[in-house]
């Protein structure tokens, strides 16, 4: 009787680290594949026979198994495509023995079978298993061996204040593989860093930032995070780094020492304590407009509990009587600040204020428009937040007569003339910035 052959269905795969050469005609990866198919081809006695697709990857190390090819063959496998997988080299396949080791349990769970042409063995013997682990572990050696080569230089070339490479830091572009200031962004580098000088705070440093207009080179926003990192950047003083080691830049620096020294000195300080000093600084917006049910005002405070700033608003007639004195003794400034700014808010968008207030700036200004007018107060709605916290203070004062606030709510009483003034100043900024 004659033995049967089962057919093996065989798939090629081919893979080379760099692009060089691949516009070729005839490449690495062809190279690869030719002597593969000649191996199937002498195995046809075997019942090996050629799949039509074709798994190459050309340009991708073989330290990552996130390879377009190699996934489709995996695919493939998983679908019970594949019998036999059939490579130059071992290290065509893998460098790293852990993703070896899941290649391998891959085809073990769908009886696929692993070929080296050039090495001569599959890992259906155990003899063969102990031999690619020997050899994978020889290609990943090798491989950690180039790394450590690349790294030195890396390392040599820094420590010679080189350029290697990278996104370069705001206020720098890149020419000829060294780093040029760019006059424009590196002005506005000293303004943050001269900024910082003067507010400490990294969040109100943002805010300006963005108010400023300042963004990224490839125009995202400059956020807090963003900004401490250009704060701690030494190769604004013109030094390279490298692991946390500095050496003398071949670019020019933007920053000088005595100001670098002068921000650090902020920097090292907890950034609790900055932000708690900031907002312990940060104006009462309802400051010397907030009374109580007896009429008497509400002074701002503030308390630190675990690190934390509470700010408060308390009745004179609490700290001159004590607690119980006054049915409301303390409110939460917050609280109060962002009710008193929803009424304000809700009091834009009436269109009998905005009536009144118009007749009260014509009074004044007969240059002034009934739409000008509205506009110019429909537009503070949603520009509040992005206001300075001593802009906002002054607003609120310049729309605000008094806040009473008993057990049952709040009343805001407004400033019909502060109104008007608000809504000309709005209009004449925004004319001014069309012009």
């Amino acid at each position: 009787m004659t033995e049967l052959k089962i057919k093996r269905r065989c798939a090629i795969y081919t893979r080379k680290s760099s692009e060089e050469g691949l516009d070729q005609e005839f490449n690495s990866l062809h190279a690869q594949r030719e002597a593969c198919e000649a191996y199937i081809a002498s195995q046809r006695s075997e019942g090996w026979v050629l799949v039509r697709d074709q798994y190459d990857d050309g340009g991708i190390s073989g330290g990552t198994l996130e390879r377009p090819g190699l996934q489709r063959l995996l695919e493939d496998i998983e679908d019970g495509l594949v019998d036999v997988v059939v490579v130059y080299k071992i290290d065509r396949l893998s460098r790293s023995l852990a993703d070896f080791a899941k290649l391998v349990e891959v085809f073990d769970r769908n009886g696929v079978t692993f070929v080296s042409v050039t090495q001569s063995f599959n890992t259906t013997t155990s003899m063969g298993r102990l031999t690619l682990n020997i050899l994978l572990s020889f290609a990943q050696f090798e491989r950690e061996v180039t790394a450590e080569r690349i790294r030195d230089k890396f390392a040599a070339s820094r420590k010679k204040g080189l350029w290697m490479g990278g996104v370069p830091p705001y206020g720098y572009r890149v020419e000829n593989r060294k780093l040029i200031v760019d006059a424009e962004r590196a002005e506005q580098v000293r303004w943050i860093f001269a900024r910082f000088l003067e507010i400490g705070s990294g969040t109100e440093l943002a805010r300006e930032v963005a108010k400023r207009g300042i963004r990224t080179p490839r125009g995202n926003r400059i956020d807090k995070k963003y900004l401490y990192r250009m704060l701690n950047n030494r190769a604004y003083l013109g030094e390279a780094v490298h692991k946390g080691e500095s050496y003398p830049g071949e670019h020019d620096a933007i920053i000088n020492h005595e100001t670098w020294d002068r921000v650090h000195a902020i920097l090292q300080e907890s950034p609790r304590k900055r932000a708690a000093r900031t907002r312990a600084e940060t104006p009462a917006l309802l400051k010397g407009l907030l009374y109580g049910p007896d009429g008497a005002a509400f002074s701002p405070t503030h308390t630190r509990k675990g690190g934390r700033l509470y700010r408060y608003y308390v009745s004179q007639t609490v700290l001159k009587h004590g607690a119980g004195a006054c049915a409301v003794g303390r409110i939460p400034a917050g609280e109060i600040e962002v009710a008193v700014m929803d009424q304000l808010r809700a009091v834009f968008r009436q269109p009998e204020i905005v009536a009144g207030t118009w007749k009260a700036a014509r009074a004044q200004n007969g240059d002034i428009a009934e739409t000008d007018t509205r506009e110019a107060l429909t537009r503070l709605d949603p520009l509040w937040d992005e206001l300075f916290p001593a802009e906002q203070a002054r607003i609120v004062a310049l729309l605000v007569e008094r806040v009473d606030i008993s057990s049952d709510g709040l009343n805001v009483r407004l400033r019909v003339d502060g109104l008007s003034g608000l809504a000309r100043e709005m209009h004449a900024g925004a004319a001014e910035k069309a012009a």
